[in-house]
């Protein structure tokens, strides 16, 4: 039986939809405070009346740009008025727009490094006080199996993003150690969200048809492994990615999910 969250603060960026809203319901049921932050201030609110009102634990939408410096201050100063403290902070902001190399251009790079992997270090940044006077931070990024293990067409400014997380995760994990705070990595695979739609049914049932488990993930999934990095009981656990992608990453080839049987 895991250790009670209740009461602890978790500040859950691009969290008004997809993975990042799945992590703040599951943060929530366990009782923890959420703040639920968003480009967007309304979606932002929406979601936090949603979630509060779907588990009774208190949650408050603000809308941030957390890949600018003020954006990512703001949100760390607006869960510490509400809540008084940031315990854990979710690293979930992120952004896939396709492009290929010869047509991308260099904005459409940086906005997808900014979006991805800038606004890792900004929030980091401006929650570390709060994470050290908690005595047990957690720190816990969405980065995905795109770029650290696979790729994709169209995705190498993602990719690059989601590879360059694990980077800052490694060190991060050394340099905070001794302030008591964890820094770790869910790495999805392809998970059903409301951007995974978007891609069209082609695309799913294809994902689907590569996945040994035959069949896309959900949030949940993501969102447990989460809390798991956010509990006491992963207080020794730091520097470590874990991928939840059904087995996504493990067949050697075509041939391998055609010998499953």
């Amino acid at each position: 039986m895991f250790a009670s969250l209740s009461g602890r603060t978790a500040v859950i960026t691009g969290a008004s939809r997809g993975i990042g809203r799945g992590i703040a319901r599951r943060f929530a049921a366990a009782g923890i405070n959420t703040v639920v932050a968003s480009r967007s201030a309304p979606e932002a609110q929406a979601a936090a009346a949603a979630i509060a009102a779907e588990t009774g634990t208190p949650s408050i939408g603000i809308g941030a740009d957390v890949s600018t410096e003020a954006g990512a201050a703001a949100l760390a100063q607006a869960a510490l008025d509400r809540f008084g403290a940031i315990d854990i902070l979710c690293a979930n902001a992120g952004i896939f727009p396709a492009a290929r190399l010869g047509a991308m251009t260099g904005a459409e790079f940086d906005q997808v490094i900014d979006t991805n992997l800038k606004s890792l270090f900004l929030t980091v940044s401006a929650c570390l006080p709060a994470l050290t006077a908690s005595g047990a931070g957690r720190i816990v990024i969405t980065s995905s199996i795109t770029g650290p293990v696979t790729g994709y067409p169209g995705w190498s400014h993602y990719g690059a993003s989601k590879a360059g997380q694990l980077g800052f995760m490694r060190t991060a994990a050394i340099e905070l150690a001794p302030r008591g705070i964890t820094v770790n990595a869910v790495m999805p695979g392809n998970i059903m969200t409301e951007g995974m739609a978007e891609m069209g049914p082609d695309y799913i049932a294809g994902m689907a048809a590569a996945i040994p488990q035959k069949a896309l993930g959900r949030v949940e999934d993501i969102a447990n492994a989460a809390l798991y990095f956010a509990s006491a009981e992963a207080g020794y656990v730091t520097g470590q990615a874990l991928i939840v992608d059904g087995g996504q990453v493990l067949p050697e080839s075509p041939q391998a999910m055609a010998e499953m049987g």
